[in-house]
């Protein structure tokens, strides 16, 4: 089968490699029709996680059809078509019984090495082995497209995440730092749970279009500061979201939030230490924290939303590519030509 493989920092290629096989009696065979491109794809193609070796498949966002279950497999059958979490979780253990399935012990994350967990090939193929079938899929409904349903799989997951993390009440002002898929969709999913007004924070002129577009007010990040003092009389924001994934955008983060108030990080960090404001912080009695989007979780609450229009996810995806514009998919995202760039093994 054909697949999108890591070969060195930066370098990536289309191969032909050996189809995965049922390993485990709950594990399921997905012939993958639509995989999506990732920010945090860029972090791994670009060596930032430790984890990830030459020789594996990367991507971890996809829908598909089942084309083989184990055993154990109780919930799909094959011809089902599905959509998954980016990561795995076993569904039975105690952090799975309290949702939360990142923590789970036998989480695996697609296409990312041993970086979050035991090593597993990612979605950018023709089919993935899918362990623990039964919690990590789940059924893709009518009135949820293709595209949309990648996006709940990990960059809405993650958006709302935030959104959900920083206890966003109704009326409150939001910044969300960083324009991408992942801080447009906190935008709209904080449009969604009845933000007062969301400020997206982007250098890009394009992206900063595309927010105002979809409801959001929009400023450069030299302006930023200026631009939230005239919104909030001085005072910052309610609720900061880093989605970024930098101890720079972090760091800024602290200038634009109000007394009493929170941050909430989720960009995908790579760096190990960073320099915490811890007087600042203190003196303004201020909240940080982190979320990783669980779909696993979270897909029945977003599920609705999406079904019932109240949340469209898909209105990033700007490419759509076969397997062999993928490379220079990869380099416009980067470049920030691509918002959301999904790949279709059939084209």
């Amino acid at each position: 089968m054909r697949a999108i493989v890591y070969q060195s920092p930066g370098n990536v290629t289309l191969q032909d490699v050996a189809p995965p096989q049922l390993q485990h009696p709950g594990d399921a065979l997905v012939r993958v029709e639509l995989a999506g491109i990732c920010g945090t794809d860029l972090h791994v193609i670009a060596g930032d996680f430790a984890g990830i070796r030459p020789g594996a498949i990367i991507g971890h966002e996809f829908v598909g059809e089942i084309m083989a279950i184990g055993g154990a497999v109780t919930r799909f059958k094959v011809g089902n078509r599905v959509m998954s979490s980016d990561f795995t979780a076993c569904g039975h253990c105690h952090w799975c019984d309290r949702g939360d399935h990142w923590e789970c012990q036998e989480r695996a994350f697609f296409g990312t090495g041993t970086s979050f967990g035991p090593a597993l090939h990612g979605a950018q193929a023709e089919i993935v082995r899918v362990p623990h079938a039964d919690t990590t899929l789940g059924l893709l409904p009518k009135g949820c497209s293709d595209e949309a349903a990648i996006l709940l799989g990990d960059n809405l997951a993650t958006g709302w995440a935030a959104i959900e993390r920083g206890a966003l009440l109704p009326g409150e002002i939001v910044a969300v730092i960083g324009g991408g898929s992942v801080g447009q969709l906190a935008s709209l999913s904080a449009q969604a749970a009845g933000a007062g007004a969301v400020v997206i924070i982007e250098p890009s002129e394009s992206r900063r279009t595309f927010a105002r577009a979809n409801g959001s007010l929009t400023v450069s990040p030299d302006e930023a500061r200026t631009f939230i003092d005239s919104l909030t009389d001085g005072e910052g924001v309610d609720l900061v979201v880093e989605a970024v994934g930098a101890a720079a955008t972090l760091t800024a983060a602290f200038d634009l939030v109000r007394k009493r108030g929170r941050i909430i990080s989720v960009g995908a960090h790579a760096t190990q230490n960073w320099s915490f404001p811890l007087a600042k912080s203190f003196a303004n009695e201020l909240t940080l924290g982190f979320a990783i989007g669980d779909s696993i979780r979270l897909r029945p609450r977003l599920l609705s939303l999406i079904t019932t229009g109240i949340l469209d996810p898909a209105v990033v995806v700007d490419r759509r590519t076969g397997f062999a514009g993928a490379a220079q998919a990869y380099a416009d995202l980067k470049a920030q030509k691509v918002m959301k760039a999904v790949i279709d093994p059939r084209l």
